[in-house]
């Protein structure tokens, strides 16, 4: 059987490649991975070098034995190992790890990275955000479409400009630097394509909580704010998934925001909100919960939705007249969008039962929510009603 060894061939640097690695290389008869690599193979590789980086065209370039595949930094850690060991069903293959990225940035810093969140940055979907807000210092591997600037661009629109990052450049050649500074900071700089970004933790200003978030959690001024049994009710309705785009039209205090973006941190929720005060109050409450993962978009439904991302689901709380307007463009950006409409108004129950129960729409549904809580009276507790409403909720039929 044909033998072939993968070699995580570490930082680049031949000072980080192990041993074992350096016997494999040095006896075999091809040596088959990037340009970049070959070039950096120490002496004493005297094997035939074939560039190739594709695993189709890696595994066709096998035919000279005992042969090397190298590999940038480890074999397990974002490494094209994964797609080539199914090619090679029909060779003896070891693979010999390599030193990560992460594992030296890590040394480096002093810090261990057992419970660090490990990120490829190299897609365009890169939600930094979302990363950093689970609570753990998160380490992002670059060097494809996103930089470790536009990590720390990320950061500081998003409100977490003071979170300490540090970027590691040509990590193990002899020009390597390391920089630490803040988001707002490195925002500004530009960095080497081979970089790494470590970002501190970010602790967690609320928990996580299931139920609804206690109503006196909330600051509220006058603005009229839906309760705690409503908003879980809500959420129920809404049934959003990790990573979705959720709109609340008619924000108030936030509260709904809230509670959605707590749901998960890639979840992405914007406030609509035309209420000077109310506005201010969902940014003090953005801060308050720390959820970083909610834009504020101040303006009237629906000249104020027309620019932002397509909505997976929506939560119409209040739509300043413009109900059927709103739920029009919500179709036409996503014909399957989910949403739900609250009414403490009859006349507003009315049409939204009128436009939801159209053709348009399935899974049209009317539910009422009407919530007692009690009240101290001497040595006895009270039930006292709160005011009735009305959640519609439906999905687009597409």
């Amino acid at each position: 059987m044909n033998t072939v060894t993968i070699v995580g061939m570490g930082m680049g640097n031949v000072d980080t490649l192990t041993v074992g690695a350096l016997h494999a290389l040095q006896s075999a008869k091809r040596i088959i991975g990037a340009k970049r690599l070959l070039d950096s193979l120490p002496d004493g590789c005297g094997g035939e070098k074939v560039a190739a980086i594709y695993p189709k065209d890696i595994a066709a370039a096998l035919t000279e034995f005992p042969a090397c595949v190298i590999m940038s930094g480890d074999t397990g850690f974002y490494s094209g190992t994964k797609k080539l060991l199914p090619l090679l069903d029909d060779c003896d293959v070891t693979v010999l790890p390599g030193i990560t990225t992460v594992q030296y940035l890590a040394a480096k810093l002093g810090r261990p990275w057992q419970d660090v969140k490990l990120v490829s940055a190299h897609g365009l979907d890169c939600d930094a955000v979302a990363h950093v807000l689970e609570g753990r210092e998160t380490f992002f591997l670059t060097g494809g479409v996103v930089t470790a600037r536009d990590i720390a661009l990320q950061l500081t629109v998003a409100g977490l400009g003071n979170t300490v990052l540090h970027v590691g450049q040509r990590l193990s050649y002899p020009d390597e630097a390391i920089v630490t500074g803040t988001a707002e900071e490195l925002s500004q700089q530009d960095f080497h394509t081979l970089s790494a970004v470590w970002v501190e933790a970010v602790p967690k200003a609320y928990p996580i909580l299931g139920g609804g978030i206690p109503d006196d959690r909330f600051l509220r001024g006058d603005v009229p704010m839906t309760k705690r049994e409503v908003r879980a009710a809500v959420a129920g309705l809404l049934d959003v998934q990790p990573g979705e785009v959720v709109w609340d039209v008619g924000a108030g205090t936030g509260s709904v925001s809230m509670e959605l973006a707590l749901l998960h941190p890639s979840v992405q929720v914007y406030a609509i909100e035309r209420n000077d005060e109310a506005c201010k109050l969902i940014a003090q409450n953005r801060e308050k919960f720390g959820v970083y993962n909610l834009r504020l978009i101040p303006g009237t439904a629906p000249e104020a939705l027309l620019d932002l991302p397509t909505a997976d689901a929506a939560f119409l709380g209040g739509s300043g007249g413009s109900l059927a307007a709103t739920l029009q463009l919500l179709l036409d950006k996503n014909p399957k969008v989910r949403v739900c409409v609250s009414a403490i108004a009859a006349e507003t129950l009315a049409k939204a039962v009128s436009l939801l129960g159209d053709n348009r729409w399935e899974h049209f549904e009317i539910s009422q929510i009407s919530v007692a809580r009690s009240r101290k009276a001497g040595p006895y507790h009270l039930m006292t009603g709160q005011n009735p409403i009305w959640l519609i909720s439906a999905r687009g039929r597409g």
